[in-house]
């Protein structure tokens, strides 16, 4: 907080004083921003790479990256303050919170969720693994990613744990009895006792209880004239990812509401049994690692239960899935205590039974006791020597369990329930700790995909390694992705930050632009999504549709779906995922990582909803770009340095202002040429404009609508312009920056770009606005225009005769191209709105623009 009230101490008296900070200190500001940001993505960048398997690090390393990241972002917000002359204060809280949680992970003491202590199921999904634990996170996940149905129902979250056993005392105890063991003072079956004993016995704090009572409310109210019994399972940190617990923990089925309470402790305490502590105190697990989220889901009214794995350890079955199924609650199959019928299917559609053993002595059957509980009944005659399952069922299953594999990317453990109406429900999916039968030719990936299409090979950079199949799905518009399908392949033109929302859906993604350390690329690797990006030509050799391998780690796009390569990926271990080195890392890159303010549009883009380093990060990038285009707007209060007019043949009646090292001419020059702007992006807006012919110099003919328009805007330009003395063209300049306005005629040309060697810094702002004729001309120019952008890779907004373009991210050489066709644009459009009778001139003179400016392009491209 020291630095944090010096900081204020410094704004307060710079808002106080009249002196304004001159424009170039300013921009200075700017840049340090725009550096830092790309510190901080190139360190989210690297963090992420050592989750991915393949460097070795240490807690030194999270330690130093941690206080970089921290003193990066606090850096950042300070900048921006600043530049903004404001305190920010909402920023820093962010920071100060964010900074407390790393800290206190850092240093061995977990960090509790700020949540409810009960939330329902339907709120939950795999970004609530800390407040749910795995295995609920995972059920969130299937029911509203991949839209299978789960039971309903609520979860005691960690926070309820952490309540509960604070409230008793139980966690410090727990430590006490730990070190009594350890010193030998008592025996490891003596502590556990002890320990179980007393939580049993133990109240649980009212709140638990209100939150337990609203969501029983809710549920019976959904649920109105059902009798509820409630399974209850336990959800512990760590369980059901890469350590299973299986059976470790205790599940209590056919609950009444009133036995919740009582259910609630007996899984709670199964934590401290001998097997489950052992369990986690020899696989490494801290202390502080111990938390214990407890879910209650609605019975199943279950016909048929069992389980599933989606890789079947049976040697000569290497493609194969397993379905081990009996009549009745499933407890019966996993835990072994009933015969079972077993159904060995293909891994691939349609998933077809290669063999099946039904049992012909399915004589008992495990039923929900209506008393509560689970009893043991004869099973009906006319089922005992039936098959569980149907032949539509088995598919169905296959089906959705396959879903389930592709989405985690690893062989899974399904156990589910059919009902008496014949619904399929799943109850709990695991990564399934058996990996595929490594072919032979898994040591020579070039042999595997021997027989393989190459679509294309080594374009682009991979952000996020690994193998993908499925088909293309290509994306030009926000809107294409309300309807991307699930396991689909997003292809692109952009990273953007937006594809975060169908990232949870997708296989893999390709842009043909991109940088590595952009806010999509992060995205991909928090959802370990396989993506390339930069590849120049994806969305022209690809189509939706397509099916495709892609291989993310090396790199090369395959027509069509080759089987080895996806065994392969299935076959990488991950034992690296069992330290307590990568647990940290990832908990406390959770804190760090994922980014939730991915619109600037929308009213969530504010200070308040930072969650992590990196909303604050695209926060204050969004910001300090906004706060220099006003900056550079309004120059006058700022600049401090002598207008110098640009010589051209053309009348453009341009002035420009030299911030830092964007002119080539002696201070006392009152004259610039061409030649003498060195500029990047001002110059190649100009070579664009002056050099392609493009500004025509013939009178254009003009009916007489458009006539008494241009007579109308003419007479209120005049009458409005009698008091203002500031109609002029101006730019603003460095050697990286430019901000142009240009008043031509009766519309107005926008202009602001930063362009430099880093792609993550470069953008260009395009506006476009106003005309002498009618309403309708101007709008379709306006519409010409939003085509070109578009087919320069902008984003666009269009409205009437207003046109906005974004362009982002892309390499300084790229970026130099499409502002000299800007330029080319400016002088092509100056009158183009008198042409622009019908709208089917829109189209002409799309092409005819494209078809000029190709020879500009060939040669600048072969001059890059």
């Amino acid at each position: 907080m020291k630095r944090l009230n010096g900081l204020f101490d410094f704004l307060g008296r710079w808002r106080s004083s009249r002196d304004m900070l001159p424009f170039l200190v300013l921009f200075r500001k700017f840049r340090s921003i725009l550096e830092r940001n790309n510190k901080i993505l190139e360190l989210m960048s690297d963090m992420g790479d050592k989750l991915g398997g393949e460097y070795v690090f240490d807690r030194q390393y999270i330690k130093d990256a941690c206080e970089m990241a921290s003193d990066n972002v606090f850096k950042l917000i300070s900048d921006l303050c600043i530049l903004t002359k404001s305190d920010n204060v909402e920023l820093f809280v962010a920071f100060e919170r964010i900074q407390h949680e790393l800290h206190e992970e850092l240093s061995g003491r977990r960090v509790v969720p700020t949540v409810s202590p009960v939330i329902s199921i339907d709120n939950v999904n795999g970004d609530f693994k800390e407040e749910v634990g795995n295995k609920f996170a995972v059920i969130g996940d299937i029911k509203s990613f991949l839209g299978l149905p789960t039971p309903d129902g609520f979860v005691f979250t960690t926070k309820a744990f952490f309540d509960f056993m604070e409230y008793g005392g139980h966690l410090k105890y727990a430590q006490k009895l730990l070190a009594s063991w350890r010193n030998e003072e008592l025996p490891f079956d003596a502590i556990c006792d002890e320990i179980v004993k007393r939580i049993l016995s133990s109240p649980i704090p009212k709140d638990i209880i209100a939150g337990m009572n609203s969501a029983l409310k809710a549920i019976s109210k959904k649920h109105k004239g059902e009798e509820l019994m409630f399974a209850v399972r336990s959800s512990a940190w760590g369980e059901d990812s890469g350590f299973s617990f299986a059976g470790q923990y205790e599940s209590v089925l056919n609950v009444s509401k009133d036995g919740i309470p009582d259910a609630y402790r007996k899984v709670v305490a199964s934590a401290y049994t001998h097997e489950a502590w052992h369990y986690r105190l020899h696989r490494g697990f801290r202390e502080h690692e111990m938390a214990m989220a407890v879910g209650c889901q609605l019975m199943v009214s279950a016909v048929a239960s069992g389980a599933m794995y989606t890789y079947a350890p049976l040697p000569l079955e290497k493609e194969a899935m397993v379905i081990s199924s009996a009549w009745g609650l499933g407890p019966a199959v996993v835990q072994g205590t009933a015969e079972s019928d077993m159904f060995i299917l293909d891994r691939m559609p349609p998933h077809k039974v290669l063999s099946e053993e039904v049992d012909l002595h399915k004589d008992k059957m495990l039923v929900s006791d209506s008393s509560g509980g689970t009893v043991w009944k004869d099973t009906p005659e006319r089922l005992r020597r039936r098959s569980s399952l149907s032949p539509y069922q088995i598919e169905y299953l296959a089906q959705s369990a396959m879903n389930i594999e592709r989405y985690y990317k690893r062989p899974q453990d399904v156990e589910w329930a059919f009902d008496d109406k014949g619904e399929l429900y799943i109850l709990q999916a695991r990564p399934l700790n058996i990996r595929p039968e490594i072919p032979q030719a898994r040591t020579d990936v070039g042999l595997a995909t021997r027989s393989a299409e190459i679509i294309f090979s080594g374009k682009g950079t991979v952000v996020q390694q690994g193998v993908a199949s499925g088909k293309v799905y290509i994306a030009l518009k926000d809107d294409d992705l309300n309807d991307f399908p699930y396991g689909s392949i997003l292809v692109t033109r952009h990273t953007s930050p937006k594809y975060g929302r169908v990232m949870p859906r997708a296989h893999g993604i390709i842009t043909d632009i991109g940088s590595p350390t952009g806010h999509m690329a992060t995205l991909a690797r928090e959802y370990r999504i396989p993506a390339i990006v930069g590849t120049d030509v994806a969305t022209g050799l690809l189509e939706t549709g397509d099916e495709i391998t892609m291989d993310a780690t090396r790199n090369t796009i395959y027509r069509g779906s080759v089987k080895e390569l996806t065994r392969f990926e299935l076959a990488e271990q991950e034992v690296f995922e069992e330290t307590y080195e990568y647990r940290l890392l990832k908990r406390l890159l959770r804190k760090i990582y994922p980014l939730h303010l991915v619109d600037s549009r929308t009213r969530d883009f504010r200070p308040e909803k930072c969650l992590t380093f990196h909303d604050i990060t695209r926060y204050v990038h969004e910001k300090a770009v906004e706060k220099l285009i006003d900056l550079s707007e309004n120059y006058q209060k700022y600049h401090d340095r002598v207008p110098k007019r640009f010589k051209s043949k053309l009348p453009l009646g341009l002035m420009v202002i030299d911030i830092d090292g964007g002119l080539d001419a002696p201070q006392e020059a009152k004259t610039v040429a061409l030649e003498n702007i060195a500029s990047m992006p001002l110059k190649a807006l100009l070579e664009g404009l002056v050099n392609s012919g493009m500004w025509g110099t013939e009178p254009v003919s003009m009916d007489i609508g458009s006539f008494m328009s241009s007579l109308t805007r003419t007479l209120v330009s005049t009458h409005s312009s009698q008091n203002s003395s500031t109609e002029r063209n101006l730019a603003v300049v460095s050697r990286e920056y430019m901000n142009l306005n240009l008043k031509l005629g009766y519309h107005y040309t926008v202009v602001n770009a930063f362009i430099d060697d880093e792609p993550n810094d470069n953008y260009v702002f395009f506006r476009f606005m106003g005309g002498v004729t009618d309403f309708g001309r101007r709008s379709r120019r306006a519409r010409f225009i939003a085509g070109i952008l578009e087919h320069l890779d902008f984003l666009v907004e269009l409205h009437g005769d207003l046109v906005a373009g974004r362009l982002k991210k892309m390499s300084k050489e790229r970026m130099c191209s499409r502002t000299m066709i800007i330029g080319a644009l400016i002088g092509y459009t100056r009158q183009l709105d008198v042409e622009m009778a019908t709208d089917s001139h829109i189209a002409h003179f799309h092409s005819d623009f494209l078809e000029k400016v190709k020879p500009m392009m060939e040669a600048f491209n072969g001059r890059a």
